[in-house]
């Protein structure tokens, strides 16, 4: 098409033409997407109803969740659709709320892994301040910041994204995938674009650049901690965090600075699985294992 408004829709990626195929994708993909809904739920639960997680680093796991819970229903679903009415169709408004969700999320989901960086670092550097300076009204200004912050960061995407003219509507993606709509563009990256894509990388390097700091003199302190049960007590509340940053990090870093091919294949198809999907699903696995007073609470929960 010449442009992005002389067709009303984007065809996806179609994984096989066999119906098999299909249906053991649909059922693979249902399989994901339950499983990271009930994690996802289940640490909210128990944020919310037990009283001896009401502190600001359970409340913000639980908008982590919260964030996770966006990130796969935003993608998965319409997948599973396609897959089982044996279609590739995603309609143009379609395309534009996975643009704008998916990065949203996304890009909250980082903000506030960054947030979660800091307050490790006053619970440990500085634990006679923890509350005063971690106040619930100070954790809810910033949980807001982090909301509205990383929906400014979609609504930039989606206008650099849909500012440009698609001289194709078929995307080799099983989402609209902002590196895949810009391989479309009839007249390569835009103002616009390049604009949006220099806010990603300072903001993303920036938020990587406080955690590695503030992960710095947080074993600098722990170090300093004279007894062994102490150091491993302060550890084992930053070990899962670490490991849910790295992993997200790496799977990004994978699957974005890699180069489009013009032909989809099963490494893309992984590669885009492995930061999309498999974050969401693991985040509330590593927390719960990692924490004695998360596995204490679950385990009282399932006795009910």
């Amino acid at each position: 098409m010449e442009n992005e408004t002389a067709a009303p829709y984007f065809l996806l990626l179609g994984f096989s033409n066999n119906w098999n195929l299909q249906i053991l994708h649909f059922f693979f993909f249902l399989v994901l997407y339950l499983v990271t809904i009930t994690t996802n739920l289940i640490i909210i639960s128990a944020v919310t109803l037990d009283h001896r997680l009401h502190s600001p680093m359970y409340f913000f796991l639980m908008n982590l969740s919260l964030l996770d819970l966006g990130i796969v229903s935003v993608i998965i679903p319409k997948s599973m659709i396609n897959s089982l009415m044996n279609t590739r169709y995603i309609s143009y408004f379609g395309c534009v709320a996975q643009i704008f969700l998916f990065p949203s999320f996304g890009a909250s989901d980082f903000f506030l892994l960054t947030v979660m960086a800091y307050d490790r670092y006053v619970a440990i550097c500085h634990p006679l301040h923890y509350e005063m300076v971690m106040n619930w009204k100070y954790c809810t200004e910033i949980i807001i910041l982090v909301w509205v912050t990383g929906l400014l960061y979609g609504m930039l995407h989606t206008t650099g994204t849909f500012s440009i003219l698609f001289c194709s509507n078929i995307i080799n993606q099983f989402f609209c995938e902002i590196p895949q709509l810009l391989k479309l563009s009839c007249s390569g990256l835009n103002l616009c674009d390049i604009g949006v894509l220099l806010v990603g990388i300072i903001s993303g390097l920036g938020c990587f650049t406080f955690i590695v700091v503030s992960y710095a003199v947080i074993f600098k302190t722990v170090l300093r901690i004279p007894s062994e049960k102490g150091r491993q007590k302060a550890l084992s509340t930053c070990i899962p965090h670490l490991i849910v940053v790295s992993m997200l990090l790496l799977s990004g870093c994978f699957a974005y600075l890699r180069d489009p091919s013009n032909t989809p294949t099963y490494l893309d198809f992984g590669l885009t699985l492995l930061y999309s999907v498999l974050p969401p699903l693991f985040n509330p696995i590593i927390y719960s294992i990692r924490n004695n007073n998360i596995k204490c609470v679950l385990s009282q929960l399932w006795k009910f």
